[in-house]
């Protein structure tokens, strides 16, 4: 924000000698340079989001299939059977998370920024730094100051204050009260100090104007003021919402495409919560000054258009060559950490999620899967029996497969008995 300011700082005048050194430019830079920045994480969590949206029936029949098992061996081989899944596709639950997260890191930090702007852009500390010199030439400011807060009510505590005799108060302790000041608070900070009330209102003029939007809107105040609803700041808030909720239906509508399975569960709670989060950030937006309001628009408009170039990368792609990248690239991650992978792990994660696919309807179903696992498993150690008789001196008596007396045999036999 600071290397944004200072580059506009060298263009400040134009040939009618309006300054383009304005703090709500500078939050728009800086929103299209982080995401431009962040676009390979961008491009990364979009194709973990088509892969989720392929792998959504199958982690869903997984979960209907262990729906009630509450067993510890039910819970293995639901996870054992989760993890085969994610392994077919060469993804990891956590992959489309890591853009949420620094967006967010992002977020939080320039909340602050905006909320203390003096102590993050140099030029900006430098103005409100001889407004402060000024209040601190005059005797009893401290107190002078304090009644100020209480009665304009910025947002600073006014225990911060109490009790603070001449000279007590820092030169940073007056610039955190001055960049909570509207045009409105700035005029009575003038009248609480008439001694210098020209000089503070010569002051406050530049100051204004860089936090100054379009309409004469300030970044610094919230878009409801004292109350009031029906001001240009309310735009902010609507536009933020609109934004946002366009550039998740964006989003939505590629998965569709590539699913197909809108009543999927995983698409239905996915549905939802676009519409929950754009409707809960224009209500935040109501509270928070303009500026991270700003933020959240440039932030969505950028997003929407790379969803658009995004999307078509993707489907010129294809959902097929997506695994198939997905899978090297999981199988190069594993092999550089020491584990040798390769089409054993791939027939494995492809034989673990057939029986996803195909699960029995009824009791008869059961029972008829039951009985040819039942009979393969005694035609097997059949086999091995007889490979096992002869190779003994003592010749036993044959088993047949797929009864109960030739397990017994079979266990007389291994037995000696």
């Amino acid at each position: 924000m600071n290397g944004i300011y200072e580059f506009l700082s060298l263009f400040h005048e134009d040939v009618n000698g309006i300054g383009i050194a304005n703090i709500a430019l500078c939050i728009i830079l800086f929103t299209i340079i982080v995401k431009m920045l962040m676009l390979p994480l961008t491009i990364k969590q979009q194709k973990s989001t088509r892969l989720s949206s392929q792998m959504s029936p199958e982690l869903t029949a997984i979960n209907e299939k262990y729906k009630g098992k509450t067993d510890e061996a039910s819970r293995r081989k639901m996870q054992m059977e989760t993890q085969a899944v994610y392994n077919k596709y060469g993804t990891n639950p956590m992959m489309g998370c890591l853009t949420l997260l620094v967006s967010l890191q992002v977020l939080f930090a320039l909340y602050r920024v905006i909320y203390a702007i003096p102590a993050y852009i140099n030029d900006v500390y430098d103005m409100y730094e001889l407004a402060a010199e000024s209040i601190q030439g005059v005797e009893g400011y401290a107190e002078t100051l304090a009644n100020f807060v209480k009665d304009a009510k910025i947002g600073v505590s006014v225990e911060k204050f109490t009790g603070y005799e001449i000279g007590v108060l820092t030169k940073t302790n007056i610039i955190d009260v001055l960049s909570k000041c509207n045009e409105s608070t700035w005029d009575a900070l003038a009248s609480a100090f008439p001694s210098i009330s020209d000089a503070l209102l010569g002051y406050s003029e530049p100051i204004l104007s860089i936090h100054k939007f379009i309409g004469g809107l300030n970044i610094l105040n919230s878009p409801v003021m004292n109350g009031n609803y029906f001001t240009p700041a309310i735009l902010i808030p609507i536009l933020a919402m609109a934004m946002q909720f366009i550039q998740s239906k964006l989003s939505m509508a590629s998965t569709k495409k590539n699913n197909g399975k809108q009543e999927d569960p995983a698409m239905s709670s996915m549905k939802m919560m676009n519409i929950f989060f754009p409707i809960m950030s224009g209500v935040i937006c109501l509270m928070i000054p303009i500026g991270v309001g700003i933020y959240w628009i440039i932030s969505s408009v950028v997003q929407i258009v790379q969803q658009f170039f995004i999307n078509r990368y993707l489907d010129k792609i294809g959902v097929e060559q997506l695994i198939a990248k997905s899978q090297e690239k999981r199988a190069k991650k594993l092999k550089k950490s020491g584990i040798e992978t390769g089409n054993k792990m791939a027939e494995v994660a492809k034989t673990s999620t057939k029986s996803i696919e195909v699960q029995p309807k009824s009791t008869a179903d059961y029972a008829n899967m039951a009985g040819k696992n039942y009979n393969n498993a005694a035609a097997a150690t059949s086999a091995d029996t007889e490979e096992n008789q002869e190779n003994t001196e003592n010749k036993e008596t044959p088993v047949s497969g797929g009864s109960i007396s030739s397990y017994a045999n079979v266990l007389k036999n291994r037995s000696g008995k």
